[in-house]
């Protein structure tokens, strides 16, 4: 990598920092550039969708979505919500942006940081965000700050001035939360606005009269559903199908993603209605791992939100523009900071020298349009790091909870540091939950009975292991003494990455 890290955060790799740092120069394209939407979904999994095998959740909008876009299936973003938001933003490894963790103020952007509606808006692209934003309120980290035009959230008049995360402030008052998820009001760039209705249909709402509004474009429409984040909470028409089947909790949450298939459908109608669609490409994409779904299915993948195993970062990625781009699979290795580039060159916009040299994406456009491999390297390699030390022991968590993906093959270390310092009182208490499962405990988050398979420690003698998830995507068989000297590269590229 051509930055280096500050001395202190040296070794920090999140998921997806790439080894390699490309720079970018995009030429205005051909065509009128187009408008792009993109919907990201709050701990939804991977596995969640009709399409992807579920064996209870509906889904028939995203599965016809699915039929008419460019999958990129082995799409891969961070474990958790705040770094994968910052790559995606940035197009490089979130902690270069300041981002390690999910709670203040480690979810804070760095302001110094050029984002994507930055560099759309140079290509005169009007911007907005809906939704979650998970990356710093205040002090000129709102979104309204941060390159987009307008900003909307939920949320509740009382709430207006309140210079914190719209969703993280309501992790410590759930009851607030429930509330606002029906005629809770929305805050848009800053002010408090009275609403009628569930909270996703509102965000929706907003997204289209922002897109009807600028449909002599371009636009950059950046929707990010609160949904199916905890707490859970929806229309009772959408969690009413699913009783009987599965457990109220679980019916509520299959309720949330079947709102959002529902919303889909009304959005993909509102390009249509607008005459639109034909030059609007729509992005779908999921945050990180599966949460409250877990148990009930996982796409036969080890791991969750907040692993490092081949299902915590695992990622959705379905990316349509009709009659520009042919329905196919991608079984490139790909990432969420490559959504960065590949918008870029879409759009036509300048990345400028200076932040060339630190984004470490590839555009896609070259798979997208049938073009082979692009840029794309053969051995490209993913680095994973699930963050969530204790604030000051950045050092001591260096490869704790780590992998490296190459190909089919995931290099992966789950293993608590075993520091004494890192209790759960200091914020251990991710460390604290392998250490329970090292003494046997079944249950765990997001899991009651499977804490063994999905948060299990690796077996390794130094706790490294490697795996061929595409053959064995439970990472059941560790194949590290059939293959050393990969295992060998591997570790020694993480190591030298890390520095």
């Amino acid at each position: 990598m051509k930055t280096k890290l500050p001395i202190q955060n040296r070794w920090l790799i999140t998921v997806v920092c790439l080894v390699s740092a490309l720079g970018f120069s995009y030429a205005q394209p051909k065509d009128t550039p187009p408008n792009i939407v993109f919907v990201l979904t709050d701990d939804q999994g991977y596995g969640e969708l009709g399409c992807h095998g579920h064996p209870y959740l509906k889904t028939p909008n995203l599965d016809v979505f699915s039929e008419e876009s460019v999958r990129f299936d082995n799409f891969y973003v961070s474990p958790s919500c705040s770094p994968t938001r910052a790559a995606l933003l940035t197009g490089m490894h979130e902690f270069r942006s300041g981002v390690t963790h999910t709670m203040v103020p480690r979810e804070h952007l760095n302001l110094s940081a050029i984002t994507l509606p930055n560099l759309l808006k140079s290509a005169g692209y009007k911007t907005a965000h809906f939704g979650k934003w998970h990356l710093g309120y205040g002090n000129g980290h709102d979104p309204q700050f941060r390159g987009f035009d307008l900003s909307v959230r939920c949320g509740t008049r009382g709430e207006a001035p309140v210079l914190k995360d719209g969703f993280s402030a309501h992790h410590a008052r759930p009851a607030a939360l429930r509330k606002s998820f029906f005629d809770g009001g929305i805050i848009k760039n800053g002010k408090f606005e009275e609403t009628k209705g569930f909270r996703e249909d509102v965000l929706f709402n907003e997204a289209m009269d922002f897109m009807e509004t600028n449909k002599d474009g371009p636009f950059f429409c950046f929707l990010a559903t609160f949904s199916p984040h905890t707490p859970l909470g929806a229309p009772e028409s959408f969690i009413e199908p699913y009783r009987g089947l599965v457990s109220e909790v679980d019916a509520t949450y299959l309720g949330m993603v079947a709102n959002i298939d529902y919303n889909m459908g009304r959005l993909m109608a509102k390009l249509k209605e607008l005459e639109l669609e034909e030059n609007t490409v729509v992005l779908f994409m999921n945050d990180n791992g599966a949460t409250c779904g877990l148990e009930m299915y996982n796409a036969n993948m080890r791991g969750c939100k907040c692993t490092a195993w081949h299902g915590g970062t695992r990622a959705i990625s379905f990316w349509r523009w009709p009659n520009r781009w042919k329905p196919k699979n991608i079984e490139q290795l790909s990432a969420h900071v490559d959504v960065l580039p590949t918008f870029c060159q879409l759009a036509g916009a300048t990345v400028p020298p200076n932040l060339e040299k630190t984004l470490e994406g590839y555009s896609l456009v070259p798979l997208l349009e049938s073009k082979g491999r692009g840029t794309m390297p053969k051995d490209r390699m993913v680095f994973q790091h699930v963050g969530r030390w204790p604030s000051g022991m950045a050092a001591e968590h260096k490869d704790a909870m780590a992998g490296v993906r190459q190909g089919d093959y995931l290099l992966v270390r789950s293993q608590p540091c075993d520091d004494a310092a890192c209790t759960p009182a200091a914020g251990g208490a991710q460390c604290q939950s392998l250490k329970s499962v090292r003494k046997g405990s079944i249950s765990g988050v997001y899991t009651d009975t499977n804490a063994q398979t999905h948060w299990g420690l690796t077996p390794g003698a130094d706790g490294w292991s490697i795996y061929d998830v595409r053959k064995d995507p439970g990472c059941t068989n560790d194949l590290a003494s059939e293959m050393p000297e990969r295992m060998e590269k591997l570790k020694r590229s993480y190591y030298a990455a890390a520095h």
